[in-house]
C-alpha cells in the first residue's frame, strides 16, 4: 500500500461504498450475479483498506484527514489553529468500530446472495445496505458533530428502507414506523444539542469543543440531550420498543446489518462522555445512571425473551439484554473510583460490543436459516431441524454458548471483565449480570432443544439445508468467535486496548487536531 492511498484512506472508507451503492443500479442490469458479486468486492475492499489504515494508526498514532485545503482557518487569541473544514479523526476507537461494521456488511453481503434469490428489488437492497454502511463508517470516523448528524440520517433512512423489505408483510411496515419516529425523534434531539453547543462556541469539530467547553447549565442540557438521543438509537430500556420489532422482523441480513448501526449509536455514547464532556467534568453521576440504565435493559431483555413464541423475537430481546452489559461496563468505568477497575470495566464494555454483534449476528442468520428452510418462525410449528440442517444446528449452539458467555467461547471474555470491574464496584450488580446469563443459557437450551433435537414434525421432512452463500456467511462469524475464544489476549492487546487507550486520554484527541492543524 503507498503512503498517498494511506492518508487518503479516511475519506477513501466513505467514497468506495457510496460511489458503489451509486453504481449497483446500473451494474444489476448486467446480471444479478454481476451485481452480488460487485456489492461483495466493494465491502471486501473498503475492510482491507480499514485494516491497513488500522495498522498504521496502531503504529504511528491518530490520522485526521481534512476535507478541501487546510485554510483558512480560524486563528484564536492563544494562537490555536482551527481548521474551519469537515474533518475525519480516525483513532483506536473509532478504527475498532469501523472494522466491525464492515466485517458485518460483508457477512451480510454474502449471506443475502442465497437468501433473496427468490426476491425482487435486489439492486435497491444492495444499494441501501450500501448506503447504510457509509452511514455507519461516517458517524465513527468524523470529527464534527454536524456530519455526525448528517452520517447518523443516512443510517436511519436506509435501516427504516430495510426493515420494510417485505412489503407484504404488515409487521415489517409497522417495525419500520416505530423506526423512522424514534430515529426521526433521536435526531432532532442531537440537531437541538448541535446548536445549544454551537451556539455558546462558535464550534462543531468535536475536539475544538472538547478543548473550550465549560459545563454550563446550556452543555448540560446539550449533555441531556444527546445521551437521550443515543440512547434510544442504541435500544436502551425504558427507550428500547423499537427494537424487537426491527431485528425480529426484519431479512436476518438487514438484522445484523441493523445491529452494527445500534452499535455504531452506542460508540456515540462513549465519544460523548468520555471525548466531548470527558476533560471537564467527572462523569460519576452519568456512570451510575449508566449502570442503572443497563440492569433495567439486562432484565427486560432477558424477562421478555421468556414469553416469546417467535424465534426472531427471542433473539431480538436476548439482543436487548447483551446491550445492557455494554451499559454496564461503561458505566462502571464512568462511575469506579479506582482507575484499575475503570479501565477493566471499559474493556469490557468495549470487547463486549465486538463480541455481542458477533454473537447475536450468528443467531440471526442460523434464524433466517430456519425461515428459509421451514418458512416458519413460529417455535411451536417447528422441531427436529438437526436431522436435516447439521450445519445449521451446530451455529445455532455455538451461537447460544457464546451469547450466554459460557467458555470457551468469546462471549465469556468480555463477560469476565465486566463482572469483575462490577463486582469491585457493588457486588450486587456483578451477581445479577451472572444469574441474568445464567437465565438465558437456560432460554436458549430449551429452544435449541425443541427446535433441533426435539421430534420431527410432519411438516418439516422436506427440509433441506440452506444454500453455500448463506452456510458460509454463518461459518465466518462462527469461526471468527471460536477464534477470539481460544485467544482472546491477542484481540485484547491489538483491538480492545487501543480503542480503551483511545477513549481514556481525551487530550490525545483534541491535541491530534488543535496541535497542529
Amino acid at each position: 500500500m503507498s503512503f498517498d492511498v494511506i492518508s487518503h484512506s479516511p475519506a477513501l472508507l466513505i467514497a468506495i461504498p457510496l460511489f458503489g451503492a451509486f453504481f449497483t443500479p446500473v451494474i444489476s442490469r448486467l446480471h444479478a450475479k454481476v451485481r452480488d458479486g460487485f456489492v461483495i468486492v466493494v465491502i471486501a475492499l473498503t475492510e482491507i483498506l480499514a485494516i491497513f489504515l488500522a495498522q498504521d494508526i496502531y503504529t504511528n498514532g491518530i490520522r485526521k484527514y481534512v476535507f478541501g485545503a487546510s485554510l483558512p482557518s480560524l486563528t484564536r487569541p492563544d494562537t490555536i489553529s482551527i481548521p474551519v473544514r469537515i474533518i475525519f479523526e480516525v483513532d483506536g476507537m473509532s478504527i475498532f468500530m469501523v472494522l466491525i461494521s464492515l466485517t458485518i456488511a460483508l457477512v451480510a453481503a454474502i449471506y443475502s446472495t442465497s437468501f433473496f434469490k427468490k426476491e425482487d428489488g435486489l439492486d435497491r437492497y444492495y444499494t441501501l445496505l450500501l448506503l447504510l454502511t457509509v452511514g455507519m463508517l461516517g458517524m465513527e470516523l468524523t470529527g464534527d458533530l454536524f456530519n455526525f448528524f448528517v452520517f447518523l440520517e443516512i443510517t436511519s433512512i436506509s435501516s427504516t428502507a430495510l426493515i420494510a423489505f417485505w412489503i407484504d408483510r404488515g409487521e415489517s411496515l409497522e417495525a419500520a414506523l416505530k423506526y423512522i419516529i424514534i430515529s426521526s425523534l433521536g435526531a432532532l434531539f442531537v440537531l437541538m444539542a448541535i446548536g445549544f453547543l454551537y451556539g455558546q462556541y462558535d464550534a462543531l469539530n468535536i475536539a475544538a469543543l472538547a478543548n473550550s467547553i465549560q459545563f454550563t447549565f446550556i452543555d448540560k442540557i446539550a449533555l441531556v440531550l444527546l445521551l437521550a438521543a443515543l440512547a434510544m438509537k442504541a435500544g436502551i430500556a425504558p427507550m428500547h420498543m423499537w427494537l424487537p420489532d426491527a431485528y425480529g422482523e426484519a431479512p436476518p441480513s438487514v438484522t445484523i446489518a441493523i445491529v452494527a448501526a445500534t452499535q455504531a449509536s452506542l460508540y456515540a455514547v462513549l465519544r460523548i462522555c468520555f471525548t466531548l464532556y470527558g476533560s471537564v467534568i467527572g462523569m460519576s453521576t452519568i456512570g451510575w445512571l449508566l449502570i442503572g440504565l443497563g440492569l433495567l435493559t439486562i432484565f427486560v431483555g432477558v424477562t421478555m425473551a421468556l414469553i416469546q413464541k417467535s424465534l426472531t423475537r427471542t433473539i431480538a430481546y436476548a439482543a436487548v439484554g447483551e446491550i445492557g452489559y455494554m451499559i454496564i461496563g461503561v458505566g462502571t468505568a464512568l462511575a469506579a473510583s479506582t482507575e484499575t477497575f475503570a479501565s477493566v470495566a471499559l474493556k469490557g464494555g468495549i470487547f463486549h460490543i465486538f463480541n455481542d454483534v458477533l454473537d447475536i449476528g450468528l443467531l440471526f442468520l442460523v434464524a433466517g436459516a430456519v425461515i428459509y428452510a421451514t418458512n416458519e418462525r413460529s417455535l411451536e410449528n417447528l422441531g427436529g431441524l438437526a436431522r436435516r440442517m447439521k450445519y445449521t444446528t451446530i451455529f445455532f449452539l455455538i451461537g447460544l454458548l457464546a451469547v450466554a458467555g459460557m467458555p470457551p467461547m468469546n462471549g465469556f471474555a468480555s463477560k469476565i471483565l465486566i463482572y469483575e470491574s462490577t463486582y469491585q464496584l457493588n457486588p450486587i450488580i456483578s451477581i445479577i449480570a451472572i444469574l441474568s446469563s445464567i437465565l438465558l443459557l437456560a432460554i436458549f437450551v430449551k429452544i435449541f432443544y425443541s427446535l433441533f433435537l426435539g421430534p420431527e414434525l410432519p411438516n418439516l421432512k422436506d427440509v433441506k439445508e440452506v444454500p453455500t452463500g448463506m452456510l458460509i456467511a454463518m461459518s465466518i462469524l462462527a469461526i471468527v468467535i471460536i477464534i477470539i475464544g481460544l485467544f482472546p489476549g491477542y484481540f485484547m492487546q491489538n483491538l480492545v486496548e487501543p480503542a480503551a487507550t483511545a477513549l481514556s486520554n481525551p487530550s490525545n484527541y483534541i491535541n491530534a487536531i488543535l496541535g497542529g492543524a
